[in-house]
């Protein structure tokens, strides 16, 4: 059975959520004060912070409209965050009105914003589930997951910026490939997640200074990430630095000054 408290029952303001972390990095006005104490001495131990948050939203635009142009038409997204511009349905609508998107978050706040705000195309379909990455079953079983994506046609499983707050005791590679293991062969993979591998020493600042909250945040190494994607083919250009995955350099001022703190990458199930 759904669960029917209202969110601002569930709403704990004194705990800071990664969602709202995100969205004050991103200049939005959905967070709080406990939200906003974590946020800022990120960005103190780790200036680049702004930056990369707003190179992992543009390759989650990037890689959903390579995907919806490989005519993929179903989308399950996870860990949506906040509503801000470029979001899923709209960046795939555009190329194909008819795609449905399932939106998943586990703050209610996400969830009221949600449905207020991510409206779709009569042509296409959106639905919103408020449950927890950690559990599949509730994912892929709710009844809005089923009445709007077909499990028996390719989706593209999106999960962007969320699975370093998954615990290595929490098996993370489980979790995922719960997921992967529902969608049929010719489905997609696209994934983005924090690294040091680029530059360490900011990363671990970064690092320490995030896990001072509630929701520890774990950093990964490329070959760490790879494992997300077995059984998966990558798409060129494999996994790379968030800002330089299908970028037109044109497009990014300063790319080869940027501190790269994430990779991202896209994969098709074998």
């Amino acid at each position: 059975m759904a669960d029917e408290t209202p969110a601002a029952a569930k709403l704990n303001t004194l705990v800071p959520h990664p969602a709202r972390i995100y969205d004050y990095w991103l200049g939005g006005k959905d967070n709080f004060e406990a939200d906003r104490r974590v946020a800022e001495a990120v960005k103190i131990a780790s200036p680049g912070v702004v930056q990369g948050v707003r190179d992992n939203r543009a390759f989650l635009g990037r890689a959903v409209r390579f995907l919806a142009e490989q005519g993929i038409t179903q989308f399950l997204d996870i860990g949506t965050g906040i509503p801000t511009q470029n979001n899923t349905h709209e960046v795939a609508q555009a190329v194909n009105p008819a795609a449905r998107v399932v939106y998943v978050d586990n703050d209610p706040i996400v969830m009221v914003h949600a449905r207020a705000l991510l409206r779709g195309t009569p042509e296409g379909r959106t639905a919103y589930v408020e449950a927890d990455l950690r559990d599949p079953d509730a994912v892929l079983t709710h009844p809005d997951t089923l009445a709007t994506l077909d499990f028996d046609r390719p989706i593209a499983v999106v999960i962007v910026g969320t699975l370093m707050f998954i615990k290595d005791e929490d098996d993370p590679f489980g979790i995922v490939k719960r997921y992967t293991d529902a969608v049929v062969p010719g489905s997609y993979l696209a994934v983005t997640h924090v690294t040091g591998d680029f530059a360490r020493d900011s990363l671990e600042a970064f690092a320490e200074a995030y896990n001072t909250g509630p929701v520890p945040l774990t950093l990964r190494t490329g070959a760490e990430i790879s494992r997300f994607f077995d059984g998966f083919e990558l798409v060129e250009p494999g996994m790379a630095a968030l800002s330089e995955w299908r970028t037109d350099p044109d497009e990014v001022p300063f790319l080869a000054d940027r501190v790269h703190g994430g990779y991202g990458a896209v994969g098709r199930k074998l």
